[in-house]
């Protein structure tokens, strides 16, 4: 067995191996192909930050050495110690004339998918695979923007002085009312996955103020699009004092960051996905406005093409469509005026190339006003006691929104399918892995 303690004493990443003056490097990672030309066999080896190529001659390099590449098949882990040279013929520039080389995982050699950057294994195999497909560079680089998104985005409202906030996903009814949800059983009572952390985020804001999470919801919708998911994560925030417009800048102001963030951070990822992104700016368009910018008649939700046609005519940016219609809005957004009757809200959609990202806006803080909301669409105020009761105690205005990770993901780097954006998926016919 290797000593990792050993190993990782010695070990520095192959893209620190390029740089490295030292006369002996110490690398280790998967192997992505293996030549032989005559006496001298080559191997490009792999880690998560870079390749290099090995190139060990016959006689010039210890036997062992070169009876173990004799066994090596691709993706085996390898590790290697060697001196780094230069050499034009190699990728890169450089490569390591080894030493000393350890196999320490040998992959079957008969790979259930390709895991070359050319790969056309299909979408479906590759997502029966995916700790395989993980071994690409292109899949790897899609995750590792991922997991700048969604650090930037608790780290930009940290920065701001909002509480990162822990909310149940076991619920005991729905929390946003029309949802099908996922019921499992709580002991000896029925409770359901949770599609929103709306209701608690609210709670916690008409105390805390700011808040801010990151959490996985549930849909129970029997859809099978290359738009929709089952399981998803969502980053939301919740603020009090506010209104749609002091939240739709505060989405602004942090997707401009996220997108700034990531270009500055993930170059290279980029590069291996072929993209060039811009920071966008933002567009405020009132419901009725884009109606019109559409030419299309008030009164309906807007469609997907819609959604694209809006963004094309501002290529780029994000189109607030604000100030929707009481028939198109949650029980839980506020109407104009705290009236009842008002046929306009305070809340809003974000689109960004082509794709709502957002649903948000003000919420009803007023107990008698949630009731009365709650009977218009046809629920039990009754199943929303503990929700309503929250505001009875000194609940100040407040207003929030929530983006779909796996959809800001796949929609800002314009994947096909917002599976490609998702780990494991979860979706009407995947369960495993």
């Amino acid at each position: 067995m290797v000593d990792l303690k050993k190993l990782n004493e010695k070990r520095i990443s192959i893209s620190d191996a390029f740089n490295s003056k030292a006369k002996s490097v110490a690398v280790a990672g998967w192997v992505e192909n293996i030549r032989e030309l005559g006496k001298i066999r080559f191997i490009l080896l792999r880690d998560s930050t870079e390749k290099i190529q090995i190139t060990a001659v016959k006689g010039k390099v210890d036997d062992r050495i070169f009876e173990q590449i004799s066994k090596l098949t691709r993706e085996s882990v390898l590790y290697v110690e060697g001196e780094v040279k230069e050499s034009k013929q190699a990728p890169g520039g450089k490569e390591i004339n080894p030493t000393h080389l350890d196999i320490l995982a040998l992959a079957n050699e008969n790979l259930p998918i390709d895991v070359s950057e050319f790969s056309k294994t299909d979408l479906p195999k590759r997502l029966d695979n995916r700790f395989l497909d993980m071994h690409r560079r292109r899949t790897q680089a899609i995750f590792r923007i991922q997991s700048t998104l969604a650090s930037t985005f608790i780290k930009h409202f940290v920065d701001k002085g909002f509480m990162n906030v822990q909310l149940p996903c076991i619920i005991s009814t729905s929390s946003e009312g029309g949802t099908e949800l996922f019921p499992v059983q709580y002991f000896e009572k029925k409770a359901y996955l949770a599609q929103s952390p709306q209701l608690y985020k609210q709670m916690i804001a008409c105390a805390a103020e700011k808040v801010v999470t990151l959490t996985p919801v549930w849909r129970a919708e029997k859809h099978n699009t290359p738009r929709h998911l089952n399981e998803c994560r969502q980053m939301d925030i919740e603020v009090a004092f506010a209104d749609q417009f002091t939240i739709m800048k505060y989405e602004e102001d942090a997707v401009k960051d996220m997108v700034k963030t990531v270009i500055e951070k993930n170059a290279k990822d980029l590069e291996v996905l072929g993209l060039k992104l811009k920071v966008p700016k933002a567009v405020y368009l009132s419901y009725n406005e884009a109606m019109e910018k559409l030419k299309v008649k008030p009164g309906e939700d807007l469609t997907p093409e819609q959604e694209k046609k809006l963004c094309d005519m501002y290529p780029g940016d994000m189109v607030f469509v604000h100030s929707w219609p009481t028939h198109l809005r949650g029980f839980y957004i506020m109407r104009k005026n705290a009236d009842p009757e008002a046929k306009e809200t305070e809340g809003f959609d974000c689109l960004y190339k082509g794709v709502e990202i957002t649903s948000g806006g003000q919420r009803i803080h007023i107990p008698e006003l949630l009731e009365a909301m709650l009977k218009k669409k046809g629920l039990k105020p009754e199943s929303f006691k503990s929700y309503i009761d929250s505001f009875r105690y000194g609940a100040p205005p407040h207003a929030g929104w929530s983006i779909g990770l796996e959809r800001l993901t796949t929609t800002l780097l314009e994947l096909d399918n917002i599976r490609e954006g998702v780990l494991f998926p979860r979706d009407r016919d995947r369960l495993v892995p």
